[in-house]
């Protein structure tokens, strides 16, 4: 398999592509590792793939409510987009002879997982978390997921078609797209995304905790299908594309609880009401975890931000950690299945130990675990002492 070439027929390049892109949902993970030998000289979270940078990694947890969110308006340009001249090779003709305008219609049009709606996201520019020069705060504008996928997507693509017999390593000459990028962590150049990845912990009255994991189903999602993860995660971005929902779901707290609802509990995403935007103070479900919140049985925290090296999405990295009896109240409908994949609990209702082995196995290579995910997840364990205190 190799990138589209300009003698083929539209209907043979798109052929071709299909084929590509069915070969990066089987190799996420070895492909991730091909793409993270990109860039040796770029900081990582932990010991994990994920990259990073120094003011990116607080060097003990923060409080969620102490990352400050910053609006810029009007959104500044991205330097490289989807529509950029570097990604043609990586969108195929059409039947016209046209080649589509970015990935994402390619993806609609080729390839469409169950979940691919061009929905309205906040697009990171940058962010500081260790409080060294001055606020901790993450900067954000307005975006759209179709934006970020036809980035994302398209530089794992070309990495996979750079790569078609399973070679270990190519080099940025092979990358035309991919180098046109440039700093991964420079949000600011391209219009990114940014996930919500958070670590929920059930704490036992001993001071034991467990996990629960996701394993992406590749036909559901667009991103990091084939992959396991932890859960809740989630786009941050509002319920609905108005002004008042813009402003009003701009709170990672309030995208963390829709995400639980949503992926352990198996709700619907439609927040949408012929009532003016969605009143968080009149869900139960919303009421009764800020309340938890607010009494110390549910402590939430950052852990820091991080790039995913094959797609170069960008992951906040969150823990929540629940009392036991409030979790066990909270998810006694837990799901097996939801709209993205499997919800994975190995050990019982409650998921995997939270021990050195455990975290260990998802965070060594060992398993084909995201790269978000196995950061969170070693950043917890590091701090598990202050988590679970």
């Amino acid at each position: 398999m190799t990138v589209q070439r300009p003698g083929n027929t539209g209907q043979d390049e798109c052929e071709q592509w299909r084929a590509t892109r069915r070969l990066l949902n089987q190799r996420r993970d070895q492909l991730a590792a091909a793409a993270e030998r990109l860039y040796p000289d770029v900081p990582r979270a932990g010991r994990t793939r994920l990259l990073s940078r120094p003011e990116w990694l607080p060097a003990r947890p923060v409080e969620l409510d102490q990352v400050q969110l910053r609006w810029t308006e009007p959104a500044p340009m991205p330097a490289i987009s989807g529509v950029s001249p570097a990604s043609a090779h990586l969108r195929p003709r059409a039947a016209d002879g046209q080649r589509y305008p970015t990935y994402a219609d390619a993806m609609a049009a080729l390839d469409p997982p169950a979940l691919f709606e061009n929905r309205p996201t906040y697009r990171p520019l940058a962010a500081s978390l260790t409080g060294i020069t001055g606020s901790t705060h993450l900067d954000l504008t307005r975006g759209r997921y179709f934006d970020s996928m036809s980035v994302a997507e398209a530089l794992a693509h070309e990495l996979v078609a750079a790569l078609p017999d399973g070679e270990a390593q190519t080099g940025m000459d092979s990358l035309p797209f991919r180098a046109s990028v440039g700093d991964p962590c420079d949000l600011s150049r391209r219009p990114a995304s940014v996930a919500i990845s958070t670590l929920t912990l059930r704490r036992s009255p001993a001071g034991d905790a467990s996990f629960l994991l996701h394993w992406r189903d590749s036909a559901k999602v667009a991103h990091a299908g084939g992959l396991y993860q932890v859960i809740p995660v989630g786009i941050f971005q509002p319920v609905a594309g108005t002004p008042e929902s813009e402003r009003g779901d701009l709170s990672l707290w309030r995208a963390m609880v829709r995400e639980f609802s949503e992926e352990l509990l198996g709700t619907p995403e439609d927040y949408t009401s012929d009532n003016g935007p969605f009143n968080y103070d009149r869900w139960d479900f919303y009421r009764r975890l800020t309340a938890a919140r607010d009494s110390g049985k549910l402590g939430t925290w950052c852990l820091g931000l991080g790039v995913d090296p094959l797609t170069l999405v960008a992951d906040i990295l969150t823990v929540a950690v629940f009392d036991s009896d409030l979790f066990d109240t909270t998810f006694t409908g837990l799901v097996a299945d939801n709209s993205e994949g499997r919800v994975i609990a190995s050990e019982g209702k409650t998921g995997f130990s939270f021990t050195e082995q455990v975290v260990s196995r998802f965070t060594s290579g060992a398993e084909p675990m995201q790269a978000a995910g196995a950061a969170v997840l070693q950043l917890a364990w590091n701090h598990r002492a202050l988590l679970l205190s």
